[in-house]
């Protein structure tokens, strides 16, 4: 299951991080991040609509779609029956891991010290969430996690904008980046899908530098 994971972000590199109030905006949403080049997308649990977004952005084939800010069992199992092919956490939850492990989807959970990392590798995961990146230390941060840990992968997420993606990226530790600049909240608010297929455009097109 880890594997899946690790494979899916080694792919992807950018994972856009979606907080979507209104499931009216799904599909044109899942249509310009795929439009700029997205391959994956992680809808967070965070407003009323979030299972009808998952749903609907998973039905347009485009994108890989999972569920973030998961912080229970009951909503790792409404978010798998809405279409999430995978799960993340805030932080780390040894219920989700289970619903996640009895759910067949792959689970990134949050850590933010070395003593969550250690619970994080007992229970036999070998990817994880650093979060939030920025307010936590940012790339000094990762790297003071990292080295003592030479088998686990990073899903750094919080705070990063455009400007800090390729120093993350160029962490060998690191998976992927998670961010929600490519489709703020005002955006989406404004329904400016033009300007979240640029964003997406510009960060996948970073990714690859």
């Amino acid at each position: 299951m880890t594997a899946d994971l690790t494979d899916l972000l080694a792919k992807v590199r950018i994972v856009p991080v979606l907080t979507v109030p209104d499931a009216t905006t799904a599909a044109p949403l899942a249509e310009a991040l795929a439009a700029g080049g997205a391959r994956c997308a992680e809808v967070t649990f965070r407003t009323p609509d979030a299972e009808q977004v998952v749903k609907a952005m998973a039905a347009q084939g485009d994108l890989v779609v999972g569920a973030g800010t998961v912080l229970t069992a009951e909503q790792a199992e409404r978010a798998v029956a809405a279409g999430a092919r995978f799960l993340v956490s805030p932080g780390l939850d040894d219920e989700v891991i289970v619903a996640a492990r009895e759910l067949g989807v792959p689970v990134a959970p949050g850590v933010a010290t070395a003593t969550e990392l250690m619970r994080a590798v007992k229970a036999g995961l070998d990817t994880v969430k650093l979060f939030p990146a920025q307010p936590l230390g940012g790339r000094a941060m990762l790297r003071a996690l990292a080295a003592p840990f030479p088998g686990v992968r990073f899903m750094p997420t919080g705070g990063i904008d455009a400007a800090a993606l390729p120093g993350y990226l160029a962490e060998p530790s690191v998976l992927a980046v998670g961010g929600s600049w490519m489709a703020t909240p005002a955006l989406l608010k404004s329904r400016d899908y033009a300007e979240i297929r640029r964003l997406t455009a510009e960060a996948v097109k970073g990714s690859m530098t």
